[in-house]
């Protein structure tokens, strides 16, 4: 008796994933969202990096977005750090800025198959590029929409570059998903150089440093004397999404009449 074989295909892994979370994207989006608890916050560290940006003083300038796309050589396409204007007092625009909010139960991390998103003692979110296998997982599970998925290789001349940044970073392989990093390679490099981020502009993130109005200010919440922890003291303040229990570390100072 003859046995009839199905023909088999081989297909990378990468690329079978890709194709799963192309057709499976509206299912995941409900598993997305049920691991949004089921990460744990980071480890103690004698660092807790976190953003306040105060919205009286954002101009809707896109400094920042310049500056970032130049510092980690992002293509024009793709947006680490989004400016919207997000309502009016008065006649007066009222901006929001949004970089990744490095939440400390992060939902990309949970969601991630292959742990190329992870999170950092000090609180920042990683993302390793090199294991990334581009399944979108993360890019779904996000409720801030902070991560762009690049489809295309960049190639040739970033054109804001020199005038906004030279890059710090090599540019990320096509089909991964792209994110802020909070500038963790400046934080790294100044804190080993005795340098202070937040204090210091050759250890704070870029579009903190690039802001003309100081809008955003960066820091250490475990110390008590930082400028972050001085704002948020003195001042009403909020997070994005609360309700999801995110515990996202950007806060914001709220536009004021």
């Amino acid at each position: 008796m003859s046995h009839f074989m199905p023909k088999t295909f081989s297909i990378p892994r990468r690329g079978f994933l890709k194709i799963l979370a192309v057709g499976g994207a509206a299912g995941l989006a409900g598993l997305a969202r049920q691991q949004i608890n089921a990460s744990s916050p980071a480890d103690s560290s004698s660092h807790s990096w976190a953003m306040v940006i105060d919205q009286a003083k954002c101009t809707g300038c896109g400094y920042c977005t310049l500056t970032c796309q130049a510092h980690n050589d992002a293509p024009p396409e793709i947006q680490w750090n989004r400016v919207v204007e997000s309502g009016k007092i008065g006649k007066e625009p009222v901006y929001l800025a949004r970089p990744c909010m490095h939440c400390d139960h992060a939902p990309c991390v949970s969601a991630c198959p292959v742990k190329a998103c992870t999170k950092r003692a000090d609180g920042i979110v990683m993302m390793d590029y090199d294991r990334c296998i581009g399944c979108r997982y993360c890019e779904i599970a996000c409720p801030y929409g902070a991560r762009a998925f690049n489809w295309t290789e960049f190639t040739g001349e970033n054109p804001v570059v020199p005038e906004w940044g030279v890059p710090e970073i090599p540019r990320r392989p096509r089909g991964v998903a792209e994110k802020c990093s909070f500038c963790y390679h400046r934080i790294d490099r100044g804190s080993r150089l005795g340098l202070k981020p937040g204090v210091d502009p050759d250890a704070t993130p870029a579009c903190v440093v690039a802001c003309p109005v100081k809008a955003r200010v960066f820091g250490d919440l475990n110390d008590p004397e930082s400028n972050v922890n001085q704002l948020l003291a003195a001042n009403s303040y909020f997070r994005l999404r609360e309700d999801m229990g995110t515990d996202p570390r950007v806060y914001y100072l709220s536009a004021r009449s």
